[in-house]
């Protein structure tokens, strides 16, 4: 008898201790799956100076706080929408112009917030006699795309001016060049004007002492208008809505943080190796972005551009421009409009 309870008196010891062994491991797996429930997010980005927010909202911590383990993807801005279209990634942050045709034949993707004005430019030589837009008729300007946002700019800035743009009967002529060689063209003459993207725009706009034709940043017809805009893709709006609207919230609060801190964001820009160039140049040119970001800003810019896209035949003549921006948009019911400078504070330091 007194051996069976000793026995027991030991047994009953080895199951308190493998019960607390197996405690520890489950709180150690437990918290394991804690970490391994951040979702991951491929992002896609480029080299461009706008899109301080979504660099930002990486390396900053605003998306770790929403639960996001983001991997930057570095797509070329031509072909963004065959990365979304295979899958390559899941978000992203783009100029909605060059969105809407693509979204009119079947793009897989939905915006969520616009971002910011301004970001392109249509300049000429300081010698050529083209000050304004009316000077454009008969001329010829260079643009790195056809499709992309910079025709697109410089086709509706001639539309609003009355300047025939169909292919059939133009009162003008597009050359496309590659972005870098769009400066040698346009001082050989072979372009007498330019329409092009930030931060190179603004850069050449300098270098040359260059007649500002259209900055979308001021010039009254696009200044009020969201250029760019976040976007996810189909697939996560419909399996994962809640990761669609942590990043979208992310990318607001970003966003507001690089209106408050214009110097701070173009040297971790450079720091971190999303742009080149100097931190005091990049800083001047984010200031004049006009860094308010709005759900509804992002709206109201489908709808006015795709209005107008419709009018000059590069969308279909029968768009409606309010349903093609409800068709093209995706609103959450846990993400506010805009947020707060208080509210916008990075979760990780600032060095």
């Amino acid at each position: 008898m007194h051996k069976f309870k000793k026995f027991w008196s030991n047994y009953r010891n080895i199951l308190v201790r493998l019960g607390v062994i197996f405690s520890l491991l489950l709180a150690t797996a437990c918290g394991k799956e804690s970490v391994d429930q951040k979702f991951h997010l491929k992002i896609a980005y480029s080299p461009s100076l706008c899109q301080a927010p979504l660099h930002l909202a990486l390396e900053l911590g605003f998306l770790e706080e929403e639960g996001i383990i983001g991997e930057n993807i570095q797509v070329d801005a031509a072909h963004v929408q065959e990365a979304i279209g295979a899958g390559q990634v899941d978000v992203g942050f783009g100029l909605i112009g060059k969105f809407l045709q693509p979204l009119e034949n079947g793009l897989q993707i939905k915006f969520t917030a616009g971002i910011h004005t301004g970001c392109i430019k249509i300049f000429a030589l300081p010698n050529s006699g083209i000050t304004k837009i009316a000077d454009l008729k008969g001329k010829r300007i260079g643009v790195p795309g056809l499709a992309g946002a910079e025709a697109l700019v410089a086709k509706r800035a001639l539309f609003l001016n009355n300047i025939k743009i169909d292919p059939r009967d133009s009162e003008v002529e597009f050359v496309v060049f590659s972005r870098n060689e769009l400066g040698q063209a346009l001082q050989n003459g072979i372009v007498d004007a330019v329409s092009l993207g930030d931060p190179v725009a603004a850069q050449m706009v300098d270098a040359y002492n260059a007649n500002l034709i259209v900055d979308t940043a001021k010039t009254p017809e696009f200044a009020l208008e969201y250029c760019c805009a976040a976007f996810i893709s189909k697939l996560l709006a419909e399996k994962h809505p809640e990761i669609a609207a942590a990043f979208t919230r992310a990318i607001l609060k970003a966003s507001v943080w690089v209106a408050e801190h214009p110097e701070e964001a173009a040297k971790l820009q450079i720091k971190y190796k999303y742009v080149a160039g100097d931190a005091d140049f990049n800083a001047e040119i984010l200031k004049s972005y006009n860094y308010k970001p709005s759900v509804k800003g992002g709206y109201d810019a489908i709808v006015v551009s795709s209005g107008q896209l419709a009018k000059i035949g590069i969308l279909s003549e029968s768009t409606d421009p309010e349903q093609f921006a409800k068709n093209s948009y995706m609103f959450f019911d846990d993400v506010k409009d805009t947020y707060s400078i208080e509210e916008s504070q990075p979760p990780k330091k600032v060095e």
